[in-house]
This record gives structure tokens, sequence and C-alpha cells, in this order.
């Protein structure tokens, strides 16, 4: 009988585990019989892939955070690589994660492993040389912005824009009207959204400030409503340790999409939630910090002026950022008021984040990239010339 071909995943964090669940999920849809193992979390595994190590113990950012924890990630480093040789898979999917995959996408390029990335290392941002790396590890390059593929292509890498998971994602489950209604929030009175973000140390960092400037904010606008989506990777006790009694504010699990919608401004993180709430052009302001040596190393090494995505998609600033020393409670409070109280700055942003949403596209990522996979695996890419796998491209 003929061998069932095999795909083997790489994914390291909470989001490479739920597009690489999406992902193998349209798959199955053209290849019935494809089977698929790796490294992912509990997405992947609800959607059929046998898991091999569960990445949620080393999905961690930062210099600081990475080095506590890099005997692990070393660890399973080496045990990806071993199951990269003894199983020698059809095909390496590697899922963002970026150094990690780079170093298992090399190894397997090695063991004549087919090997496509998707989510680019943000190659626009920082150490641009990284193409020709990349170039030299992968078979194909899948890339989730638009602007992205004259990176690979002036330095003839094969690469298949596919669009933003995102754009697919975010669909609320419910109209704005009941999402109101179930929340307990009054539509007549402007709704504030704190997102702090999805880590502990995301947490830690920024909702105390967040929590600071909705007090100001309060004080000025007596009617505001304040409303927090809590991420499922987020404690209830994490949470309420900070969340003040004099302060009220709606806590909502796992629905960050009717959250969004129901919002006339964020405060948020910077991170995949800044896009997600521009596809629903709510005006926002984007605040991050990090430890010190991580910032300093990123101000050294980043080469774009900006750090929120919707002003990276626009290539100007759209939305304000506070990051760092800016980040504090009056920065926010300000922002979050002129957003509030002046309709024609409000009006131009919401103006500007339509022209986001549309620069983005219509979406498709999932099958675009389940497409992609079935054109590699019935192609042979690792023996073919550079310019054969380029076509994979056209």
């Amino acid at each position: 009988m003929t061998k069932p071909l095999t795909v083997m995943f790489s994914a390291g964090e909470a989001s490479g585990d739920q597009h690489a669940a999406n992902l193998f999920l349209e798959l199955k849809k053209q290849m019935p019989d494809i089977q698929a193992m790796g490294m992912g979390s509990s997405k992947m595994a609800a959607a059929g892939v046998d898991v091999r190590y569960d990445s949620s113990a080393i999905a961690v950012i930062g210099v600081v955070e990475v080095l506590k924890h890099y005997a692990e990630i070393r660890r399973v480093l080496a045990f990806m690589q071993r199951l990269v040789a003894e199983e020698r898979p059809d095909l390496l999917v590697c899922v963002d994660y970026k150094e990690f995959n780079y170093k298992l996408a090399k190894f397997a390029k090695q063991q004549g492993v087919k090997v496509l990335f998707y989510v680019s290392p943000q190659v626009w941002a920082w150490r641009a040389g990284r193409v020709k790396q990349y170039g030299k590890a992968i078979d194909m390059m899948a890339v989730i912005f638009p602007f992205e593929t004259a990176y690979y292509e002036a330095e003839n890498v094969p690469v298949r824009y596919v669009g933003h998971p995102s754009v697919d994602k975010v669909h609320p489950q419910y109209a704005k009207a009941e999402a109101l209604r179930l929340f307990g929030l009054d539509g007549q009175r402007p709704v504030v959204g704190l997102f702090p973000g999805s880590r502990a140390n995301e947490i830690k960092r920024l909702l105390p400030v967040m929590l600071a400037a909705a007090v100001q904010v309060q004080q000025r606008l007596p009617a505001v409503q304040f409303v927090l989506p809590q991420a499922s990777s987020i404690p209830d006790a994490l949470l309420a340790a900070y969340l003040p009694e004099a302060l009220p504010i709606k806590v909502v699990k796992n629905q960050p999409y009717e959250v969004m919608q129901c919002c006339d401004a964020v405060m948020t993180t910077s991170g995949t939630a800044t896009l997600e709430i521009a596809l629903f052009t709510v005006p926002m302001v984007i605040t991050y910090k990090l430890s010190p040596l991580t910032y300093w190393l990123g101000r050294l090494l980043v080469k774009t002026p900006f750090i929120g995505l919707p002003n990276i998609v626009a290539g100007k600033l759209v939305v304000k950022e506070l990051i760092q020393h800016e980040a504090t409670a009056d920065n926010l409070a300000a922002e979050m008021l002129r957003i509030l109280t002046d309709d024609a700055y409000a009006q131009t942003m919401r103006a500007e984040l339509v022209q986001v949403k549309q620069a983005l596209g219509q979406g498709g990522a999932s099958k675009n990239m389940a497409d992609l996979v079935v054109a590699m695996l019935s192609c042979p890419l690792a023996s073919a010339s550079l310019s054969q796998r380029a076509s994979l491209n056209q």
C-alpha cells in the first residue's frame, strides 16, 4: 500500500497553533488521507494533528524571557530535528516562531526535506539580510502582508502572498446591538475597550497603566463604560489582582471580536490585536512596554519607524503609538479623550483604518495555504532548479 503523505508542523506560539490548525482543516478537504504531526498545542490537536510536543511551555517573547527558557527551547529544537531525521515528512511547515523555526528549517533542508515557511520574519523592520539566509533554508516563503513579497523577489527567493489570517478570523458571532445587550452595555454611552494582551507579563506591565488612564477618562467623562476581553491564557486570579473595585469594568471571556465591535475607542497592546481592531475600523491607541534590555536591543536593531501593524500596513502614522517611557497613564488618557471628544479626529482615523482594511484584501489565507501545500507536495521542489521553484509563485 502507498504510504500516506505526511506534513510536519512547527508552531511555537498560540497564534501559530491556530494558523496551523486552520491550514490543516482546509488541507484535509483536498487531501482526506493526509497525515500531520509535530509541535503545536490544543488547536492543532483538535484539528487532528498528532502533537508530539505542546509548545505552550516555550511560547515566550523578549530577550529576557527567551533566556529564561533557553535550555528547554534548545532541548525541543533537538527533539524536532530528530523527528525530521527519523520520520522524514513529505513537507515541513514552519509557522512563525522565527529563530527556532529558521534553525529547524535549515536542518530539514540539509536532510532533503521540503520546507514551507508561513508568516515571514519582519525583514522590513530589521535585519533585511535575513532574506538571503531564509532563501537557503526554505523552498517557499508564504507572506501575510502584500508589501512583503518585494523583499523576497529582490533576492530570487520563492514567495507567495496568501493573505492575512485575521481577515477570515475577525467575524463576531453577534451583531453589535446584541453584543452590547449581552455584555450589559448602554449603546447610548461611550464604550472604551482595554486590551492588555494575552500574556502574563503584558498584563503585569500594561494593565495597571491602562487602568490608571481609565480612571482619568472617567473623571472627565463620567458616562464612559469600560470593557476588557480576557484571553483564555490569562487566569482569573491574575486579572482580579489588578482590577479596582472603584472602577466598573465589564470583563468578557474569549469573545474579543464581540468586544471590539462594541467599542468607540480602544487602548491596546502592540500585536495582532491592533490589526483585528483596525478591521473593525475602531479608533485606538497602541501601547507597549518591554524589559529594559529587550527595548534597548530593539532600538538598535529595528529600522521601521512604527511598531503598530496598522501603521506599518498604511506606511504612515494612522494611530498613535505610546511605547516604553511614553506609555504613561496621562498620555493614554489624553489620547482616549481626544478620540472620544474630537469627532473630526476620530472620523479621520476611522477613514484611514478603512484603507488599512482594504489593503489586507479579501482573506482566504488558510485556503490559499492549503492550495500551496498541495502544490508543493505535488512538485519535487527539493531537487528543482530555482527557476522551476519560482514558477510556483506565479
